[in-house]
């Protein structure tokens, strides 16, 4: 397209020339007074060629390429298509890595259907920085109207007589960075590779079948999706088509490859993800950049086959990875030759992530959630530091990368996973969430004045305080399944969360809405940070939903976190640290630290306050202490109390079990720890199984065993469904992402 445009060029100006030496006005190009036909000077058409210039230079800014063809002389529009025009300067735009660019006004000469406007034009470039330069333009007066005669000098001076630009990056880009775990172990590394590639309009079509064949064996492609592949790439000289990369000890046939035109074999870095993918859905993956996607990514500065972040942090911090880049801009004459350079700027280091990530205890927590779909969220209860984050299903992220041909498979088995794999439940899973609600309607309950721990209530089989609607408490649907279990009977509201009784919750619900403190619930929701994202960097999170009731019948069913409360597992584990370490909420950070290979870091983890929890100090500890019932009491009567037993770390937390309108409930459990060691801050965590039942009974043995691994780093005890250490129940493939909630008279704890 280049030297297409070049050969355009030098007809365009050969034909100006012709033309503009049979007028009468003076040649293009020559400098005259601005006069009228009288001779005295015409402000009017000074206005009117300046307002043209501008407009045409404003266009340019505006990347209006189509703007700027229609103010072109029928005579330029005759040398060159307007898809030409808009090609060849998306073309420069691309070789400059072009930004942006100013321009200013310094003169305007008219000599009667004729005219030249000198201005200023700096070009801002991404990899070279700013270009000044003073140049000219030459107009025409067509239907009383200035238009431009177009030729290159208008972008700069230096390229005439078919010059054009062309940038050397060759040296000047920084490997992307690694991103390691907070104690510096590698979760995602460059490793040495041979990238493979086409050039499309340099293949000998005679030589197809063997080419395609011959890449077919290097990579397992098959030769029909080459084809695809380059068939479905744009037309034009210099496009290059990723093909992957092979790895460096495999051997190849370069008298093949020397033999076969339009193949490329140059020595490059993959991306590799530790472990299968350590934190997927926090790491993300890159993959190349698609032909879509050149225009935009090379005035970026970046070259065709680059990779790029496609989620997670891996896209969050592609500015600080991939590093700053440089280049040398030079002027090529018409034979390809370097006339002049004209800027050139050194490439800046790529810089490392680290991230809150404990690589071990991070790799057990995945398997600690076995085949279950859900979510599990463990934070630094005391900073909001993120010690493990877990999604799962989860994906290997070697697979999007060209380079694991071996992997091809998997990548379309990934993509059409009806389960959503790349779906990060911790943060944009919305659930209802179930009993663990109980917490904030029991607050909401203390702080109102209306309750206090002293207040009893007779929690039977049944709920019958709404007018026409009859309510079944868990232990009644528990009596229906085995004959034997009895209501809790009269309890305190400590003892109420302890066993989790609905009929105590959905009293307190329908006081409040009948005081005319309907909102009392919602709004300490609110404040303890539902309804809203969290601000974790670096990663996309639902808000969830907080709804106010808008009768009786919502208040009731809001006070045991169901109805259209909507909650992610990060926004659950966040508030129970809160209540775990005295009300302060922190915001959950992933990032530990952003540096360059030599300097200072750019960023280091400081604990961040979101705000406190708005309820008194002995609320506070009434509600720990009844967390602490739920798994440790006299009797036993807490609801998670058998998936404690000889656990010797303390823990206080809550079981929940959300009803859905799609088969099995959600299973939760969320609570903290309070052991006070010196060598190992306490966390809080959050565990959900989408479909899997109750929460007592999946739920809190997993969360169980995170304790175990965080505090001695292997687990105590199997899983009550285990036979073995990590083989769990198969994964529902019918199993549904996001949760859907029906309005239900059957909670369970």
């Amino acid at each position: 397209m280049t030297r297409r445009i070049k050969t355009l060029n030098l007809i365009f100006i050969l034909l100006s020339l012709i033309i503009a030496g049979c007028k009468r006005s003076t040649q293009i190009g020559k400098v005259d007074a601005p006069v009228n036909r009288n001779g005295s000077v015409d402000s009017t058409d000074v206005q009117a060629v300046k307002s043209a210039a501008s407009k045409f230079l404003n266009d340019w800014k505006q990347d209006d390429y189509a703007g700027m063809y229609a103010l072109l002389t029928s005579i330029s529009q005759d040398a060159i298509s307007d898809g030409e025009f808009s090609d060849h300067f998306s073309g420069i735009a691309a070789e400059a890595a072009l930004k942006d660019l100013d321009y200013e006004i310094q003169s305007a000469l008219i000599n009667q259907d004729s005219a030249q406007v000198g201005y200023k034009i700096t070009l801002h470039s991404i990899l070279v920085g700013d270009i000044t330069r003073s140049t000219k333009m030459n107009l025409s007066k067509e239907n009383d109207e200035w238009l431009v005669q177009w030729d290159d000098t208008l972008v700069l001076p230096e390229l005439q007589g078919g010059n054009y630009l062309s940038m050397d990056t060759e040296g000047y880009t920084p490997s992307r960075a690694n991103i390691y775990d907070r104690y510096g172990t590698a979760l995602v590394a460059q490793t040495d590779v041979t990238a493979l590639g086409l050039y499309p309009d340099q293949i000998d079509p005679s030589q197809e079948d063997e080419l395609f064949a011959f890449i077919s064996e290097l990579t397992n492609l098959s030769p029909d999706r080459i084809k695809r592949l380059y068939s479905d790439y744009p037309e034009g000289a210099g496009w290059y088509l990723p093909l992957g990369e092979i790895s460096t000890d495999r051997e190849i046939d370069y008298k093949k490859v020397n033999r076969l035109s339009g193949l490329a074999l140059s020595p490059d870095k993959s991306r590799f993800y530790i472990d299968g993918g350590i934190a997927p859905h926090v790491i993300g993956y890159v993959s190349p950049i698609q032909p879509e996607e050149v225009d935009e990514y090379t005035r970026r500065g970046y070259q065709k086959d680059e990779r790029v972040g496609r989620s997670g942090l891996e896209e969050w911090g592609e500015s600080y990875l991939s590093g700053s880049r440089g280049g040398a801009l030079f002027v090529m004459d018409e034979h390809n030759r370097p006339l002049t350079r004209l800027a050139e700027s050194s490439a800046s280091p790529s810089q490392s992530i680290q991230v809150t990530l404990d690589k071990d205890f991070q790799y057990a927590v995945q398997n600690a959630i076995g085949s279950f779909a859900g979510a599990i969220v463990v934070l630094e209860r005391d900073t909001g530091r993120v010690l493990a984050m877990v999604s799962s299903p989860d994906f290997d992220p070697n697979a999007f990368e060209p380079v694991h041909f071996d992997d091809n498979s998997s990548l379309g088995e990934i993509l059409n996973d009806p389960n959503q794999p790349l779906l990060n439940r911790a943060l944009q899973g919305l659930y209802p969430l179930g009993s663990v609600f109980k917490i904030i309607t029991m607050a909401a309950g203390l702080e109102s004045g209306l309750f206090s721990p002293n207040t009893t209530y007779q929690c039977g089989y049944f709920f019958e305080e709404l007018e026409g609607v009859k309510l079944n408490d868990w232990t009644y649907e528990y009596f229906l399944a085995d004959g034997k279990t009895i209501p809790s009977g009269l309890l305190t509201l400590p003892e109420g969360l302890m066993r989790s009784c609905n009929p105590f919750f959905w009293h307190i619900g329908l006081t409040l809405y009948n005081r005319g403190e309907e909102n009392e619930v919602s709004e300490m929701a609110r404040s303890f940070g539902l309804g809203k994202a969290t601000a974790i960097e670096g990663l996309a999170e639902a808000q969830g939903q907080v709804v106010d009731p808008e009768n009786a019948v919502d208040a009731v069913n809001a006070a045991i976190g169901q109805g259209d409360l909507l909650v992610t597992p990060l926004q659950t584990a966040n508030f129970i640290a809160a209540i775990g370490n005295g009300g302060t909420l922190y915001k959950p950070q992933i990032i530990e630290r952003i540096a360059p290979p030599d300097g200072d870091p750019e960023y280091e983890f400081e604990p961040e306050v979101l705000g406190t929890l708005p309820v008194s100090d002995i609320n506070l500890k009434v509600l720990q202490g009844a967390m602490v019932g739920v798994i440790r009491n006299e009797k036993p009567r807490g609801t998670a109390w058998h998936s404690f037993t000889g656990l010797d770390i303390p823990v206080a937390g809550k079981t929940g079990t959300a009803q859905s309108s799609q088969g099995e409930p959600h299973a939760w459990f969320a609570g903290y720890t309070f052991a006070e060691q010196a060598d190992r801050p306490d966390i809080a965590i959050a565990v959900v199984l989408d479909y899997a039942g109750e929460g007592s009974v999946y739920a809190a043995p997993i969360f169980r065993r995170i304790v175990e691994l965080y505090f001695s780093g292997q687990p105590q005890r199997l899983y009550p469904w285990e036979s073995e250490l990590n083989v769990s129940p198969t994964l529902d493939s019918t199993a549904v992402i996001i949760p859907t909630l029906e309005l239900t008279n059957t909670p369970e704890p």
